[in-house]
């Protein structure tokens, strides 16, 4: 009992932060679920990697292999081989996200017993809108697995697949990992555009613009992602160099109760030591702030940053 009592102490299961962690991430595997079950499998529009090779199995088989349920039993062995060459990085966490997200794809769908009836991609807005707006459903199911990966990637969780193999590349081969995730999901989504085309699947719009599709569901998934995980630039750094120093520093504190750092320079040109001002501060305020510097030093030298996370006092951290 004390030997279990410690493996899940390892795991963090008594702290808080991580139940609150697990919470996020299931929220996350909803979402994300719901882009690929209830939006992308029956549109034949496959999001790459382990989740778009379940789908090319799913379409060869006729529709008779659950999507989530092909998508657990492809992660198992490449999350034994990611343990096993990466180590504990790869724990419970990932194990947790492709089982959650796997789980609700077939539960969004009715896939289990008792809630066939309960199948969202047979609602008939989503119908209509495979029908009449297909573009727009993409871009739903774009935008939901987008977000909902970035919320588990976010709150350190992932969903195995093609993350491991990128991994593993990387440290055998020293393979960058993007390059190994675009290389991953462009054969996928190649194979499934050739079982869609075979298997005369593709009824209503051609198997190539179906695959063109994907590459572009590709695309903005992953632009969300990185949304998600740097966020929009809510702040902005300022780099100062003027002559001005004590007066910009008066305007900074006093009049716009900001911090600021001054850090010790040498101009290269005129070999003379200066004090450059560095400030972090809101969009709305970095106008100011030029403004009122160009006002007492009008050869004052200013770079502007964007700045996408300030942990510290005055600032609302990131999720």
């Amino acid at each position: 009992m004390s030997r279990i009592k410690d493996i899940l102490k390892q795991m963090g299961c008594f702290d808080k932060g991580v139940w609150v962690d697990y919470l996020v991430i299931t929220f996350g595997a909803i979402v994300m679920a719901i882009g690929i079950g209830v939006f992308l499998v029956d549109a034949k529009v496959v999001p790459g990697g382990v989740s778009g090779l379940a789908m090319a199995i799913h379409y060869l088989s006729g529709n008779t292999i659950p999507v989530g349920l092909m998508i657990w039993i492809l992660n198992i062995p490449l999350f034994i081989w990611g343990v096993m060459e990466l180590g504990k990085q790869f724990g419970a966490r990932t194990f947790i996200g492709f089982s959650l997200s796997s789980f609700f794809i077939d539960f969004c769908r009715g896939e289990f017993p008792g809630f066939k009836s309960f199948a969202l991609q047979n609602h008939p807005a989503i119908v209509q809108m495979r029908e009449t707006d297909f573009l727009f459903l993409i871009l739903i199911g774009a935008v939901l697995l987008g977000i909902g990966l970035g919320i588990i990637f976010k709150f350190r969780g992932t969903t195995a697949g093609s993350d491991i193999v990128a991994a593993v590349a990387q440290k055998r081969w020293g393979i960058k990992p993007g390059m190994a995730i675009m290389v991953v999901d462009f054969c996928v989504i190649t194979l499934a555009g050739i079982i869609i085309h075979f298997k005369g699947l593709a009824t209503e719009r051609p198997a190539l613009n179906l695959t063109l599709y994907a590459f572009f569901l590709l695309f903005v998934s992953a632009r969300l992602i990185d949304v998600i995980l740097d966020g929009f630039d809510y702040a902005k750094s300022a780099l100062i160099v003027t002559r001005e120093i004590e007066k910009v520093s008066r305007i900074i504190t006093y009049d716009m109760n900001r911090g600021a750092t001054i850090l010790q320079g040498h101009g290269l040109y005129t070999q003379e030591p200066r004090e450059i001002l560095y400030t972090v501060l809101s969009r709305k305020e970095i106008g100011v702030l030029t403004r009122k510097v160009k006002e007492i030093d009008k050869n004052a030298f200013i770079i502007v940053n964007n700045v996408h996370e300030v942990l510290g006092e005055g600032f609302r951290p990131r999720i």
